[in-house]
């Protein structure tokens, strides 16, 4: 049986250089990106990062803690039960929010390490540096999103 001391360590393929600011995508008429907008953008993006990984482990600790104490046990009438419940739904429902937006933060992240961040990814034009800066985890432009929601 091989063991892994002699191989070579599975890694994430090695990262390109990170595309300069100025080469992501933006609309007609916006400015470019420059340096300090981007690192204040993969800043925020960071925080947030780190701020969503506290919030899904408290929320993974409280259910766990509602499992186990929720269970049909003495003293424990109907109402009670159902308060559990509702809660422990609650907290479910604030872990798979928070997981969902941090997967679409680490995917930010990596458009933007590709260099696809600011295209959206419908139609392939310019998001909108306006648009990524009020909401940095967009994918879609306007109309796009506006066409999506429609359906």
């Amino acid at each position: 049986m091989k063991t892994n001391e002699n191989r070579t360590p599975a890694t994430a393929p090695a990262k390109s250089p990170a595309h300069k600011a100025e080469t992501l995508a933006v609309k007609t008429g916006e400015t470019p990106w420059t340096a300090a907008e981007l690192a204040e953008l993969r800043t925020e993006l960071e925080a947030d990062v780190v701020h969503l990984r506290q919030e899904i482990k408290d929320a993974e600790q409280e259910i766990v803690g509602l499992l186990r104490d929720g269970g049909d046990g003495a003293g424990n009438d109907q109402a009670d039960v159902g308060s559990t419940t509702l809660e422990r739904d609650h907290e479910m429902s604030l872990a798979n929010n928070a997981r969902d937006m941090l997967d679409q933060i680490e995917r930010a992240l990596s458009r933007i390490e590709d260099g696809t961040y600011g295209i959206c990814e419908s139609c392939g034009n310019a998001i909108g540096k306006g648009r990524l800066q009020a909401f940095p985890r967009a994918t879609l432009c306007v109309s796009c999103k506006e066409r999506e929601e429609r359906r």
